[in-house]
């Protein structure tokens, strides 16, 4: 299959490691892999394991499953539980734990919830049912957010007072600088989010080389593309540079996707926003502007709505999201924690770190704990 196989055949990667281990970094390098999508395809490859000592993926905020916040899930669970409202969402986001429980404990007790797989079957959910008032629950980095964005548009358009949006957007370049700017972070380079990058284009991330000094090679999802970005990587710090370049150059334009900003511009703008593990933010989140506050559950439900929540008993969920820990080093990993059983959000996706894992590493008797 074109664009597939010739980025997963086992010759390739061997010659792609050969060029790798001539490359070694001196004091080692360590990678942080922005895109939860990146994780996954790193344990399911065992890329992690296969390349040579001193080069180390950490892993990062990029699943956005991980970072929606606790007080989100228990708004959801609100409307859910409220008279004649349905909140549609991902097949993922109802094992995400609230602050007390999950949406599919709330669905288990009578919460209205469907599972969708876009946005726009919310809409006709929506077209279809007057009678309900649907709730889209909405997560996700600016990939999410140009389809999201249309919903509400066509929602709009199709004179559909019945439906609203309750959005937990995140934007990374914010996190990215929240990161480098924080006491303990150790980031020698970035892979960047190649889905990310097809929207809002690869010129979004010049600011770590020429801010932080730290290099960005925007990567594909396959074995090959993963390796090609380490190796273009240690390229740079061979030959003394330190640039944004892009590996997925198939699909990624420095410019992105004008269509999608556009749309994603018109409904959207720039907020705080709470990143579940690591705190507030400043204008790191989309928020739905005021012209369609009609869409807007945050303000057609305002005073029904939980405002705060805590994260109760999520062990090291932060630090791993932010590279400081693996999910090894999580006393509940394996034992207590575990998919069909989430303590925290990086075991609900398969793009959370510890779910990756787990899948495709999973631990032995008393392995849940570095030693």
């Amino acid at each position: 299959m074109k664009y597939v196989d010739e980025y997963r055949d086992p010759l390739g990667g061997q010659r792609l490691l050969a060029e790798i281990r001539r490359c070694p970094p001196a004091g080692g390098l360590r990678i942080m892999e922005i895109c939860g999508g990146h994780t996954h395809a790193i344990y399911r490859s065992g890329l992690d394991q296969l390349l040579p000592e001193g080069i180390r993926f950490l892993h990062g905020p990029g699943c956005p499953v991980c970072v929606t916040p606790a007080v989100r899930i228990d708004q959801a669970i609100a409307l859910a539980h409220r008279p004649g409202c349905l909140v549609a969402t991902y097949g993922d986001m109802l094992r995400v734990p609230g602050s007390v429980e999950s949406l599919r404990t709330a669905q288990a007790r009578g919460a209205k919830v469907q599972i969708v797989y876009s946005s726009l079957d919310a809409v006709e959910i929506a077209r279809s049912r007057p009678e309900l008032e649907v709730v889209f629950l909405a997560v996700g980095f600016e990939t999410t957010a140009p389809a999201n964005a249309a919903a509400i548009l066509h929602a709009q358009e199709g004179g559909l007072p019945n439906f609203s949006v309750l959005g937990s957007h995140v934007l990374v370049p914010p996190v990215l600088r929240h990161l480098l700017l924080s006491p303990g972070t150790e980031i020698d380079a970035f892979i960047g989010p190649g889905h990310v990058a097809t929207v809002v284009g690869s010129e979004d991330y010049a600011f770590l080389p020429e801010e932080f000094g730290k290099p960005v090679v925007i990567s594909g999802f396959e074995p090959h593309d993963l390796l090609l970005a380490v190796l273009m990587l240690l390229r740079q710090r061979a030959e003394g540079r330190c640039a944004v370049e892009v590996e997925y150059r198939r699909a990624v334009q420095p410019k992105g996707s004008e269509r999608a900003l556009a749309v994603m511009g018109e409904v959207f703008e720039v907020q705080d926003q709470e990143w579940r593990g690591i705190g507030v933010i400043p204008r790191s989140g989309l928020g739905i502007r005021r012209r369609f506050a009609a869409f807007d559950a945050l303000a057609r439900y305002r005073g029904e709505l939980p405002e705060a929540a805590e994260d109760a008993g999520e062990y090291v969920c932060g630090a791993v999201l932010q590279g400081h820990r693996t999910p090894l080093e999580c006393p509940a990993f394996g034992i207590g924690c575990i998919p069909e059983h989430p303590y925290g959000p990086g075991m609900v996706s398969q793009e959370g770190a510890c779910a990756a894992l787990y899948r495709y590493r999973q631990p032995g008797p008393g392995q849940g704990v570095a030693q």
